[in-house]
Formats: structure tokens, C-alpha cells, sequence
């Protein structure tokens, strides 16, 4: 006799008795002697239980204990099921009795079968106190429910796992070795602020690794060629203030020796290429309330769905079948410049068409004055072109403005918004402007028509040093998602991937920033962009080094994708004179500061080769496959299922030398004196010729 799920394991045959294991679904009563239940066996395809009490026979008996059993054991149970298998006709719709979200459509390559019940077992029961119905929404501390009858959830989880197991396997045939490296690590001033982990030693902690830099850095020293791992890394950080999933999230780290950016670029555009294809053949999607559902389906189905998509786009039904995007070979690049100036972001959702534009040419200064109290602004507009009326395009916007206050967009308060309604709305422009703007037109920026909606805004005229957002840009963006959720623009499906390089290296340090021990600590007033051990883009942005630091560029590289930075990296410094250089000199770090370092600067001495890397966001690229905003339920860093973190105990606090202290205190780090003599001053200077062995790579 079979055992386990009859499909999958390929031994199962039509008319032959096996026993299956799986949850049951509702029961569906016929009459006193005959009932149908479905099975949940979590693989495909679900089988449907038939429980009929037969007469006049020699099984009679025993079709009535097995029947008289299946009405005994609650809905939801575990149980193992014995009968005969028997395959039924193949049917588009499968009976949505379940009480979950599945999707109305049972795969045509999907044997679906009947069991002829013979006996059934109860393995544990479903207590009466939980009420489950098709719309339950499950809370944090019910998460187990919440997997086991949200089937989107589980779908979403499926493909997590479909996509980590491609891309292990696609680096792995790319001659990368996967190497773990430690979770408990030391503090060092990276630039987040760490969790500590106390000990009983008096005085000492560890610290968990914001991310497996300096390791992976250490391993390229060591004669590693190319390193990924999937890692755990954990920041301290406020979640509610930054755009980030957790305060512990899983990255995939890749690191590549004798290489520049631009091969680690390359590198991570096969990945992403590599998994889109993967996905395109396993998987399609529908959008069920509004949100995009992966849905596995077969190279049939995926046809078909390209078919329609091909004679009607744009207008396909919200249950059918849609093919996976495709991610182009290339992906654009904006500089970091070009991204805050075209977009108001460093994350640009290429998704939005039409791009900000300044204005300063054509806006008199009466009107500047009208819309803010600053000296020489910089003056942009941002465009929108709605679907709905006139009037409704204008209560939509007067709407969104009113309630700007209630939004989370915290705009910096040093300019006012004006909104105005084309055509009929230009007045305060002045008829000169008004006409220029009305008639203005380029690839980015569609001639005015009436009904669009322009904002105005007005920002200092100072250059970007690092900051991720313009108040426009956060407007623009803000008003794109509403107008989507409204259904008055058309929501794209198109990945938007683009590349956004040569951010600053340095970033003003600002207040908050100092208040909350993030940053490198040193007395320069700003700190790395990202981490301190970014290598200056060129020769002239290390010679930036030693007059104007603010100005240098990075050779760093973020990758977007819909308006959110997926992944980043950079080149890193491998000379170890040039990285003291920049902790000592340029971040007038303290010694002891510079001393946490002192086991990464002794790897790069011992000559150590170029070499750059990049790290995925794992968990936010799959909540953008999969359609979802994001994974934590908690803005405050909390395990709501488990309720950690929790409360030390007064043992435990006595164990590892803690205490509470009961007025405001603020915290000092404990350093110990730098184990290394200080290197000699002498730096060299990069060249800019290829990097030797960087085509092979």
C-alpha cells in the first residue's frame, strides 16, 4: 500500500488503494450515505474524498464505519485517508467549499482524483473554538492559521523558495562558492546601529553583523574568487523613519576578486535575467484583490495567456491568466544626480512617465514669490494625466492636498505647493508663462491638455549631498500610488529596473543621525554615503579626497526596481594605506576607532586584490515578485507571533552585568586602544586603466 501524496511520488495508479495524508476541507453531506470532502494534501492536485455507505454487499459494513468516521472528525483535521483512487474528468472550476483564498482554476495538467473511501483515521482534531470562514483575517499571533488557509500566502512562500533555489543554482554554475560566515561579530562604526548581544563577561558584548561586509572582504583577501551567501543581517534602526523591511533581513551577498563595478553590474543583470526567465516558464499571475498572485501553470497555459495578452493589451480580465514580465538584457542608469533631478528620488519608479521638469525658465519672479519665501529657488513641475473627468481628475487632487498633512510624506517645510488645473488654471502664472508651460512638449513631458494636473514646487538651490527624496519627488510618487489605487492611471506591470551609480561618498552628518550612534563617528561632520569602505569612483574623486570630500563620487551602484532599491554595492578599497586614509584623515575617526578596524586592515596589507560586491535585499526583491508592499507587520522591529522582544528577568539582567538606570543617560561606547602602529601617510594613487583579469570575470 502507497503512502504519502499518491501524484507527486509518480507510483499512485488509477484504481489502486493507497492511503493519503492531508488536512480535510469542509464536508459536503448529499444525503445520510453519501459525502464528498476535499483533501488538502498541500501539493496538487487537492483530492476529493467520496464517502458512500454501499448495500447488499461484503464492504457494506466497512463503507459504513469509514463514512460514520469521516462525519465524526471536524473540518480541518489532519487525517489520514485510505480508498480506492479514481480518476475523474479534467474540469475548469474546482469547488471553492475550502474557506480560503484559493484561486477559482484547477490546472488542466492536474490529474484530479476521487477517493473511494475505505477508512479514515484522525491524526489530531480541529478545535470547535476557532471559527473559520472564506474572509478571516488571522492576526500576527495566529500566524500558523494564517499559512495554513491563506493559500496566497503560501503560493508567495513557494516562489520564494523557487526563486532562491535558481539563483543558488545559477552563481553555483557560475563558479561561485557559497561560504557561511559568523553570526556573532564585534561592534565596528559601518554606518547602522547595531543590536548587542551582552555576555556574561563583564563588559563585553558581541554585536550581530549589520551584513557580512568586512567577512566577505576577509574571504576575497584570502584567495577567494567569487563568495555568495545568503545572510541574516540586523540594524537597530527606527522602522517607522526609513524605508526598510525589518530589522533583521535576509540578503543575498555576492563579492567577485580582480573586478570592477561594472562586472558585479553585469553579474547581478544575468541573475535577475536568469530568474525572470525561470519564472516566465513555471509561472503566471492574476490579479486577485488587487494584488498580483504568482500562479503556477503550464508551458499550455503560459501560451495562451501570451496569446491574449498579444490581441487585447492593457484590457485583460482581472481572473485570467497573465505571462510573468520579462526583465530586459540591459538595464537603464541614471547617476545619482540624474535620478534626483528627473525623479525627486534615488529610487526612481520608472512606472511614472512623466518626469519632473524645471520651470525657473518661464515662472516670473512674482510668482515665485507667491509660492515661497526663499532667494532664487529651484522652481519644478510634475505632471499627471488621469483617466476620470475634469471634475473628477479636481476632486481627486483636492482631496490628496487636504490631506497632506495626514500623510507620512514629512516635507520639509521650506517651500509651498501650488496645484493647478490646466487649462482653465494658470492664472497665477502670468499669460506669458502660462501659454510657455501649456505648450511645452518632450519625451518625458506630454503637451498639456485640459483636465492634467501640474504641481509647482519650489526647493532650495543647493546640491544633493545624499539625501534620497525632493519634497516633489515624495508628491510625485505619493500621488501616482493614490491615483493607481483610484483606478484613475493605469497601473504598469513592467519591472522598472534601472541602475542608479556615482552617489556622493560622503553624506553631511545631520542631528538625528548623531543622536541615534549611527555613522562612523568621526569629527569630519559627515560620514560615508554607505559604508567606509567604498572606493572614490575615479582618480579625481580621490584627489577630491583631500580638498573637498563632499564632492567626491562613489563607485557605488543601487538597483531599483518599481521605486525600491532592491539591492546595492560597490567597488571596494583594497590598498590598505587608502582605507586608514579615509577612516583617519578624511573621517577623522579616533584611534580606538580606527582600531575596531584593525583585523580588515591587516587583511588588505597582505595584498589583498581588487574587488567589488553586491547584496540583494532577498526579502523585499521577493515581496516586489510576489506584489506585496512588504513583509513585517510591526513599524516597531517586534516578533508579533512569539511577542519578542521580551522583558529581561532580574537573573538574567544580574548574569550579564546589566542595569536599568533610572535617569537619562547617555551611552559610551567601551574601545580599546588600536592593536596596530598607524601606516605610513604615503597613499597611492588609483589608475584608471581595466582592472587585470576583469574581462574574464
Amino acid at each position: 500500500m502507497s503512502r504519502g501524496h499518491h501524484a507527486n511520488s509518480g507510483e499512485s495508479k488509477n484504481g489502486e488503494e493507497v492511503t493519503v495524508v492531508g488536512f480535510l476541507g469542509k464536508r459536503r453531506d448529499q444525503s445520510s450515505g453519501l459525502s464528498f470532502c476535499e483533501l488538502d494534501t498541500y501539493y496538487k492536485p487537492d483530492v476529493q474524498i467520496v464517502s458512500q455507505v454501499t448495500e447488499g454487499d461484503d464492504e457494506a459494513g466497512k463503507s459504513s464505519a469509514a463514512h460514520t468516521s469521516l462525519r465524526a472528525i471536524p473540518n480541518y483535521s489532519p487525517v489520514a485517508a485510505t480508498g480506492i483512487l479514481v480518476e475523474r474528468p479534467r474540469r475548469l472550476k474546482a469547488v471553492q467549499e475550502f474557506g480560503d483564498n484559493r484561486g477559482p482554476d484547477v490546472l488542466p495538467q492536474d490529474k484530479l482524483w476521487d477517493l473511494k473511501l475505505t477508512s479514515i483515521k484522525p491524526l489530531n482534531e480541529f478545535p470547535k473554538d476557532i471559527i473559520v470562514s472564506k474572509n478571516t483575517v488571522w492576526p500576527p499571533k495566529q500566524r500558523h492559521m494564517q499559512m495554513r488557509f491563506d493559500r496566497m500566502l503560501r503560493d508567495r512562500i513557494r516562489l520564494r523558495d523557487f526563486v532562491t533555489a535558481n539563483a543558488r543554482q545559477f552563481l553555483r554554475n557560475d563558479r561561485f562558492e557559497e561560504v557561511e560566515t559568523p553570526m556573532l561579530f564585534k561592534s565596528t562604526p559601518e554606518g547602522a546601529r547595531e543590536f548587542l548581544v551582552p555576555t556574561r563577561r563583564a563588559g563585553y558584548a558581541y554585536a550581530l553583523p549589520q551584513s557580512p561586509q568586512q567577512y566577505k572582504q576577509l574571504l576575497m583577501a584570502g584567495g577567494f574568487r567569487k563568495y555568495f551567501q545568503f545572510a541574516r543581517c540586523f540594524r537597530d534602526e527606527d522602522l517607522e523613519l526609513i524605508d526598510s523591511l525589518s530589522s533583521h533581513s535576509m540578503q543575498l551577498d555576492l563579492e567577485m576578486s580582480f573586478a570592477s563595478g561594472k562586472d558585479v553590474m553585469r553579474q547581478v543583470e544575468r541573475l535577475m535575467q536568469l530568474i525572470s526567465k525561470r519564472l516566465g516558464g513555471a509561472f503566471g499571475y492574476k490579479e486577485i484583490d488587487g494584488i498580483r498572485h504568482p500562479v503556477k501553470a503550464s508551458p499550455e497555459q503560459l501560451k495562451e495567456a501570451k496569446l491574449a495578452m498579444r490581441k487585447s493589451p492593457g484590457r485583460m480580465e482581472p481572473d485570467a491568466l497573465h505571462p510573468w514580465p520579462r526583465v530586459p538584457e540591459r538595464f537603464p542608469v541614471l547617476t545619482y544626480d540624474e535620478a534626483m533631478t528627473r525623479y525627486g528620488s534615488d529610487k526612481p519608479d520608472l512606472r511614472i512617465e512623466s518626469q519632473i521638469r524645471r520651470i525657473d525658465d518661464i515662472v516670473t519672479p512674482d510668482f515665485v514669490s507667491m509660492i515661497t519665501k526663499l532667494e532664487k529657488p529651484v522652481v519644478e513641475a510634475a505632471q499627471f494625466r488621469l483617466t476620470g473627468t475634469v471634475q473628477e481628475n479636481q476632486a481627486f487632487i483636492h482631496k490628496f492636498m487636504d490631506n497632506l498633512p495626514k500623510t507620512p510624506l514629512k516635507l520639509s517645510g521650506d517651500a509651498t505647493l501650488a496645484c493647478f488645473k490646466p487649462l482653465n488654471g494658470f492664472s497665477a502664472f502670468g499669460h506669458e508663462a502660462a501659454e510657455k508651460l501649456a505648450a511645452r512638449k518632450s519625451e518625458h513631458w506630454k503637451k498639456l491638455e485640459h483636465g492634467d494636473i501640474v504641481i509647482v514646487h519650489a526647493r532650495r538651490n543647493v546640491r544633493f549631498q545624499g539625501e534620497g527624496w525632493t519634497d516633489l519627488g515624495k508628491l510625485q510618487k505619493a500621488i501616482y500610488e493614490a491615483a493607481v489605487a483610484q483606478k484613475l492611471m493605469a497601473q504598469r506591470f513592467n519591472w522598472g529596473f534601472c541602475w542608479v551609480t556615482k552617489f556622493p561618498l560622503f553624506t553631511p552628518n545631520e542631528p538625528e543621525t548623531i543622536a541615534a550612534g549611527e555613522g562612523q563617528g568621526g569629527a569630519a561632520g559627515f560620514s560615508s554615503t554607505h559604508h567606509p569602505f567604498t572606493a572614490p569612483y575615479g582618480p579625481r574623486d580621490f584627489d577630491l579626497l583631500a580638498t573637498n570630500p563632499l564632492e567626491a563620487k562613489a563607485d557605488h551602484y543601487d538597483l531599483v526596481c518599481r521605486g525600491v532599491e532592491v539591492g546595492g554595492g560597490s567597488r571596494r578599497i583594497h590598498v590598505a594605506e587608502m582605507q586608514e586614509y579615509v577612516m583617519r584623515d578624511v573621517l577623522q575617526m579616533t584611534d580606538a576607532g580606527v582600531g575596531q578596524f584593525a583585523h580588515l586592515l591587516e587583511a588588505l596589507r597582505a595584498g589583498c586584490p581588487p574587488h567589488a560586491g553586491f547584496a540583494f535585499g532577498w526579502d523585499r526583491l521577493i515581496s516586489i515578485l510576489t506584489g506585496v508592499d512588504s513583509v513585517r507587520d510591526s513599524m516597531k522591529g517586534e516578533d508579533l507571533f512569539v511577542k519578542s522582544p521580551t522583558k529581561m528577568t532580574d537573573e538574567q539582567m544580574k548574569a550579564y552585568h546589566l542595569e536599568i538606570r533610572k535617569k537619562s543617560t547617555t551611552f559610551e561606547p567601551v574601545t580599546s586602544a588600536p592593536d596596530f602602529e598607524p601606516s605610513p601617510s604615503a597613499i597611492p594613487v588609483p589608475g584608471d586603466e581595466p582592472l587585470p583579469g576583469s574581462s574574464s570575470v
